[in-house]
């Protein structure tokens, strides 16, 4: 299988955005400069200017990215032929993978810090991110179609399995109350979710 190659412009775009996630996470979004980034990422300050017009379209765009991958790019798809609370568990396992990740995490709380006082430009970024389908909205319709789950509004049903795990993977550690959870520990916390989300929704043979 040929890979494809990144054009020059690519490859610089992607420079920026380590460089920028690693200076943002160091030393915050308003002690880092754009000539900072420049100078992390070995382009010309007019090249970061001409991908990132802001800092804080930095910002977002890296959020969007780490969280797009997690929750578009899982490769997940519905099999009529699998059982359905491994195809769940699998997939909310690859979410959580991202949802608590250390890294995730700390890019949400230097957001955060930032955008406190203009909530309203973070707000409409991430209801961007949200309202793009995500691999486990289609596999929920396509349980439903295939009359395994019965799901009056799917949009519902994603925010109540995302409130099971976030209550225990994502807004302790955010705040820093719990510690990063450890691989059985975020197993677990699948397993109990999943057993209460098909509890309510999974149609009994």
């Amino acid at each position: 299988m040929t890979e494809t190659k990144q054009t020059r412009s690519e490859l610089k775009r992607s420079a920026i955005l380590v460089a920028a996630n690693n200076a943002f996470r160091q030393d915050g979004v308003k002690a880092t400069s754009m000539d900072k980034i420049a100078e992390l990422a070995q382009v010309s300050k007019r090249t970061v200017y001409n991908h990132f017009s802001t800092k804080e379209t930095l910002v977002l765009q890296l959020l969007s990215e780490l969280w797009g991958d997690a929750v578009m790019k899982t490769g997940m798809i519905y099999q009529s032929d699998v059982p359905i609370e491994q195809q769940l568990t699998d997939i909310l396992l690859l979410e959580m993978k991202t949802m608590a990740s250390e890294e995730y995490i700390a890019l949400v709380r230097v957001a955060l810090g930032h955008f406190l006082f203009e909530a309203s430009e973070l707000q409409e970024e991430m209801c961007k991110i949200h309202n793009r389908e995500t691999d486990l909205e289609r596999w929920l319709k396509a349980a439903v179609a295939d009359h395994r789950l019965k799901i009056d509004n799917v949009e519902v049903a994603m925010e109540q399995l995302h409130s099971l795990l976030k209550g225990s993977c994502f807004w302790p550690q955010l705040i820093r109350v719990c510690d990063v959870l450890t691989e059985q520990e975020g197993r677990q916390l699948v397993d109990r979710s999943v057993e209460m989300f098909l509890n309510q929704y999974q149609i009994k043979d």
